[in-house]
């Protein structure tokens, strides 16, 4: 096996069960997680490999929570902020990476709430909105937070990792 595929498998699954790790640590916490904010700085540090990461990060949480109706939301609204972070990943500062990350996290209901529209229709979906409200606004706050305070020391942290990682399939110092 190509030794620089070897790595990149590797990264994809430690970014996946680090997302997974990052969840489940702030669970006791009504949706304040790190996952929308280690899915932006993978994305901005590891680009394309971060798909694989989030393949090992919904197999994982599929397993942990069963395969249910939550799960087919994850498949669909985490590649969403992939996609919105690797449109935008020319943007660098702090607070451009917070206001995404924060209207993320408020939208984040909403987006899951696509789900029940070919089950009740409208006024299922408008229910789950609704009644998401509660939710969606701490998930807003910590995720715009969150970006706020921790995503440049994130990045560079992912920096210095990514340098070191073998491009050729030799080790670096």
């Amino acid at each position: 096996m190509n030794p620089r595929r070897l790595v990149d498998l590797c990264l994809m699954a430690l970014m996946g069960v680090l997302l997974a790790v990052s969840k489940e640590a702030l669970a006791f916490l009504p949706n304040i997680e790190l996952v929308s904010l280690l899915l932006i700085v993978f994305t901005k540090t590891f680009g394309g490999r971060t798909v694989g990461a989030l393949a090992v990060f919904l197999l994982l949480e599929g397993l942990l929570y069963g395969f249910g109706l939550w799960w087919i939301m994850y498949l669909y609204v985490w590649p969403i902020l992939f996609l919105l972070v690797w449109l935008f990943r020319k943007l660098e500062k702090p607070w451009q990476w917070a206001v995404l990350s924060g209207a993320f996290g408020f939208s984040f209901g909403t987006l899951c709430a696509f789900t029940y529209l070919p089950i009740g229709g409208f006024p299922m979906m408008f229910a789950w909105i609704v009644s998401g409200i509660a939710f969606d606004i701490p998930h807003g706050i910590g995720n715009f937070l969150l970006a706020l305070l921790l995503y440049r020391p994130l990045c560079a942290a992912l920096a210095r990792l990514s340098a070191r990682l073998p491009r050729d399939g030799s080790a670096q110092p």
